[in-house]
């Protein structure tokens, strides 16, 4: 019956009803000193997606350490960090040698982060990245698909997307892919989730089993809506290792293939590729 009332209800309604819900549980646990420092209010976390906060980034933690070496002196970007999600479980691993950057387009994030993580540990820094986005930054005139990292070449050990090219296309992806290439140092490694299309996922999508339901064709691509593409954007296998071999990225196998498509065996709710920046 819910699922039947959520399908007829306008989605703007539902946003409304649970954003209510999270100021209310959030003024309760106030008022009951029951609210986690480290961990931002609900209200605060409806844009970077569902899950437990403290869990997801724990579950990511581990994927660092054994699949990208994350060694405690390194120095980590993570570019659309949200509020501070994976951040929060990297200030007890790194040292006060290693270094973490995030960088987002999402102001109250930035915010959050730098008044919250920041003043506890000055080697985690925040910024806010001027990069159009019809919700969070419509006024801006810098597309993804040329906008310029602010780091210099060969800065980080390890640069991670979480959630970041599932709501990007081609172009702007080809452009981040190479700007991940030139700031990461050589040997670097890089950590990337995907929505990834092949025989496997386009049939579950096909059959109505995914959870993302990206049904509808933009170019090579998939989308949810296709009034709003960037809501959730499936890429081709193929097209993928492509742009990741135009970068001049060396793609460590296997990919990791997620839930979001409906499969039964899996490592994470999306599809996770790593790769490296050649050693000179």
């Amino acid at each position: 019956m819910k699922a039947l009332i959520r399908k007829h209800t306008p989605k703007a309604v539902w946003k409304g009803l649970a954003k209510s819900r999270d100021w209310a549980l959030d003024s309760a646990e106030s008022v009951l000193g029951m609210q986690e420092e480290m961990i931002p209010p609900r209200h605060l976390r409806g844009y970077i997606g569902s899950g437990d906060y403290r869990a997801v980034g724990e579950e990511f933690l581990g994927y660092f350490q054994r699949l990208c070496d994350l060694q405690p002196n390194h120095r980590v970007l993570d570019m659309g960090c949200g509020i501070g999600r994976m951040a929060v479980p990297l200030t007890e691993y790194l040292s006060p040698q290693g270094s973490y950057e995030g960088i987002d387009i999402v102001p109250e994030g930035i915010e959050w982060c730098l008044a919250h993580i920041t003043r506890k540990y000055p080697n985690f820094r925040f910024q806010l990245a001027d990069v159009f986005s019809k919700y969070y930054n419509s006024g801006s005139k810098t597309n993804a698909s040329n906008y310029r990292f602010p780091f210099p070449d060969n800065s980080f050990d390890l640069v991670f997307l979480t959630s970041v090219f599932t709501h990007m296309l081609p172009d702007e992806v080809a452009n981040y892919l190479g700007e991940l290439k030139r700031v990461l140092k050589p040997g670097g490694k890089s950590l990337i989730s995907w929505l990834i299309l092949n025989g496997e996922s386009a049939t579950l999508v096909k059959g109505g089993k995914a959870a993302l339901d990206v049904s509808h064709p933009l170019g090579e691509c998939l989308v949810m809506n296709p009034k709003v593409p960037e809501e959730a954007i499936a890429h081709p296998e193929g097209k993928i290792l492509e742009l990741y071999g135009q970068a001049g990225f060396m793609i460590e196998p296997p990919i990791r293939y997620g839930a979001w498509c409906g499969r039964a065996s899996y490592m994470s709710f999306q599809d996770i590729c790593i790769a490296s920046k050649p050693e000179l």
